[in-house]
């Protein structure tokens, strides 16, 4: 299964480590970078387009927010996610989340199977995106 370049926004370093080797270890995912900060995070994920596919943000950050790296990020690519991983999963939150276009968003403290299940669900779908592709490039090359 085709692993997912993920990329985590998370100020707190236990529960990133944490998060980072669960997903590694539980779902087809491989983390790229990570930031705790809106800026940091804002800045890697708007100028490395090419080099993730999965986006997980925390609310609630060292400096700024993660609905400041939510809003970076509107303008990526079809097949890139983003979700929000939060204690702060509340129904206005996940409106707000919806309004700025996030794919999905998850608590902390109930879902970490959702999450899972979300990224192996996304892997696939990845995967099938990519043969798809390689099939079509293929068919284009002369015989």
């Amino acid at each position: 299964m085709t692993k997912m370049r993920t990329y985590v926004v998370e100020d707190n370093l236990t529960i990133r480590d944490n998060l980072i080797s669960t997903l590694e270890e539980l779902a087809p995912v491989e983390a790229v970078g990570s930031a705790e900060t809106e800026a940091e995070s804002a800045e890697w994920l708007t100028h490395h387009p090419a080099q993730w596919d999965l986006a997980i943000v925390d609310l609630f950050l060292k400096k700024g927010s993660g609905l400041g790296v939510l809003q970076a990020c509107r303008q990526r690519k079809p097949r890139q996610k983003i979700v929000v991983f939060s204690n702060y999963a509340t129904n206005e939150m996940r409106t707000r989340c919806a309004e700025l276009g996030v794919d999905a968003v998850f608590d902390k403290s109930t879902e970490i199977d959702c999450l899972l299940a979300y990224c192996v669900t996304q892997s696939r779908k990845l995967e099938k995106a990519v043969d798809t592709a390689a099939n079509d490039d293929s068919m284009r090359q002369p015989a």
